[in-house]
This record gives structure tokens, C-alpha cells and sequence, in this order.
């Protein structure tokens, strides 16, 4: 057991000098995954709807929503996926949801 708490450590620490080096602006082999929020608001108010109507329209629960729109939280890769689909083409999405 001794020996897996001593990789696990190495490991640890390997890993946090490569993080340091990557934020510092150094060459590593780290790689960096961005995900593009979409402005939830934004893709709300062009179709004209409420908070509770876009919810209920696109199944999403109007607490995640309201967060989204404060800020206080952001849509994952799924979400920012399904928001993008809800931009580019309301309509499909809605009757989509309603077939399922």
C-alpha cells in the first residue's frame, strides 16, 4: 500500500508543477478544453420569451436557467450544445422534445 500512496504522491505533485508551468505561459504537453457559453438571455429574449415559458418550452428547470442568466452558474458542454440547437433552430428543438 505504501508504494501506491508514494505514485499517487509523485503523481500529485508532477501534475501540479505541469499546472504551474501552464499558467505561468510555459511549453507543456498540457491541454486546454474551452467551452463556448452561449448568451442564454440573448438566445431567450430573440425568441420572445419568458423565463418560465423557455423552461417549460425547452425542459430546462427554471432554476438552471435563472442561474445561467445571473451568472452565478454556466452551462456545461451538453448544455452549451443544446442551447446552441435552441439558437440555430427553435422550432426542430421544440418539436424534437415533443416526439420524445
Amino acid at each position: 500500500m505504501e508504494d501506491a500512496n508514494s505514485n499517487f504522491a509523485q503523481d500529485l505533485i508532477a501534475s501540479m508543477t505541469e499546472a504551474a508551468a501552464h499558467a505561468r505561459g510555459d511549453a507543456t504537453d498540457a491541454r486546454e478544453h474551452v467551452i463556448e457559453v452561449p448568451d442564454v438571455r440573448a438566445i431567450r429574449e430573440a425568441l420572445g420569451l419568458s423565463q418560465q415559458a423557455f423552461a417549460s418550452a425547452y425542459r430546462i428547470p427554471l432554476a438552471t436557467l435563472k442561474g445561467w442568466e445571473q451568472g452565478r452558474r454556466h452551462p456545461d458542454a451538453t448544455a452549451s450544445a443544446y442551447l446552441s440547437i435552441i439558437a440555430r433552430m427553435p422550432d426542430a428543438a421544440r418539436e424534437a422534445l415533443k416526439a420524445a
